[in-house]
């Protein structure tokens, strides 16, 4: 059949697994025609976790929650433009490959739609035109009165419900493990979840708190300090590696990127995931206390030349989506903030077959501490900012579940599971090394 030469013939190839759409109250179907159909804002209506693409004929729409990568690449076609959506660039570049098309391929040229956003594409063929912004999700700031305990009460209690949808949605009696180090977020959502299985009438008989021992890093003993005062230390079960097997080139190639954070944490979460897929083969659902840094604005301004405490706090969201979309240090291919840093979770979770939940992601709970009136709080005090995420969480946790949380000094992941002496030996690259190893993959 031949093509008019006038005609174009678009096509849209979704590489998203649908079966991944976790939502609440709502199918998939309707979720869709609520990004296809606007206003941006309805987008809000969905609850839960998705990532979802609607078209219409040439206009294409997509958004996601912050805990569900997916990117876009615009192929060239002698009959008409194809759009691959995927949650990951190489399978991008596989269905290119199988098409005959993998000589327009640079890792480069994928997109990431960001979190938070309805990203609408016009199949037009060449030259195509920008893609178009719209946000759905804009919290209101600061609306919280400056009272710590009605703010933990006000931040707990929405992690609470967020749990408490996600246990009422999976298989009643499947095994639920949590990403456990002992410290504010782990130790938050442990407790959190503990509480809610029982106020459910959920046997906690189901529930373990897996901790990365790799030999000589702290979070072991923290995870036993945290437990023991409460009397829940038979919920904690070290899942035991040997330092030896980390690869950092496995690391690389899962999670796609090369920022060295990243790729530090994303290594201890792959040798967690693969020790607890190890010793127990059909386990599925791990729930984790990614996103709590992000909320609580918890992470060290002086590690970072561009930022001040002024940029943090005034800034909404900044460690949820970075500088922002149309903000020139907004990376098109990778997002920004926890937007682009989340597939460290998700993507080493689903290398083992988990299904992951993060429920200090989920737009209730961010709403909660963007709430928050950090400036009366802390003056633009750093240390007073520091100390804010210890007092909200406890008061929270305490207030909602009545167990008085252990707190302990801020530590990263990567720190916990390994002295730093013997991370630095491990995994001793730098970005530009790492960068070199990702790119070399498709040259």
């Amino acid at each position: 059949m031949l093509v008019d030469v006038y005609e174009q013939i678009e096509r849209v190839i979704d590489l998203t697994d649908p079966a991944l759409n976790h939502l609440y109250g709502m199918s998939v179907e309707e979720a869709r025609s609520l990004v296809l159909e606007g206003p941006a804002e309805s987008v809000n209506r969905i609850h839960g976790s998705f990532a979802l693409i609607a078209k219409r004929s040439r206009t294409v729409r997509m958004a996601r929650s912050l805990d569900r990568p997916m990117r876009y690449f615009l192929a060239k076609r002698k009959d008409g433009p194809a759009l691959i959506v995927s949650d990951r660039i190489d399978s991008i570049y596989e269905w290119l490959t199988g098409e005959g098309l993998a000589d327009q391929f640079r890792p480069n040229y994928t997109r990431m739609v960001p979190a938070h956003y309805v990203v609408e594409l016009q199949l037009v063929g060449c030259p195509d035109p920008d893609p178009v912004y719209e946000r759905f999700f804009t919290p209101s700031a600061g609306r919280l009165p400056a009272d710590l305990d009605t703010i933990g009460r006000a931040y707990i209690s929405a992690l609470a419900e967020e749990i408490a949808h996600w246990l009422r949605s999976i298989p009643s009696g499947a095994p639920i493990g949590v990403c456990f180090s002992g410290g504010i977020d782990s130790g938050s959502v442990f407790l959190v979840t503990y509480h809610v299985m029982r106020r459910l009438g959920m046997s906690p008989a189901r529930l373990k708190a897996f901790v990365l021992d790799l030999g000589d890093g702290p979070d072991v003993r923290q995870a036993h300090a945290f437990l023991e005062p409460l009397g829940l230390s038979l919920f904690l079960e070290a899942i035991e590696s040997d330092a030896s097997a980390l690869d950092v080139n496995e690391t690389i190639r899962v999670v796609e990127d090369y920022k060295p954070l990243d790729i530090e944490s994303a290594t201890m979460a792959l040798a967690l995931a693969k020790g607890v897929r190890e010793c127990y083969p059909d386990w599925r659902y791990l729930i984790d206390g990614d996103g709590g840094d992000e909320n609580l604005k918890d992470y060290p301004i002086e590690a970072n030349p561009e930022l001040t405490i002024r940029s943090v706090i005034n800034n909404p969201m900044l460690y949820q989506e970075g500088w922002g979309v149309g903000k020139i240090k907004h990376s098109l291919t990778y997002s920004g903030g926890l937007s682009r840093s989340y597939v460290r979770s998700y993507a080493t979770a689903r290398r083992y077959g988990f299904s992951g939940f993060s429920p200090y992601t989920m737009p209730a709970v961010i709403s909660a501490a963007e709430a928050i009136p950090f400036i009366e709080l802390t003056n633009y005090d750093v240390e007073r900012l520091y100390a804010l995420k210890g007092e909200v969480v406890s008061r929270g946790v305490e207030a909602v579940t009545g167990l008085k949380m252990p707190i302990f000094t801020k530590r990263r992941f990567q720190h916990g599971a390994l002295s730093e002496d013997s991370l630095r030996q491990r995994l001793p690259y730098h970005e530009a090394e790492y960068r070199n190893r990702f790119f070399s993959m498709y040259e």
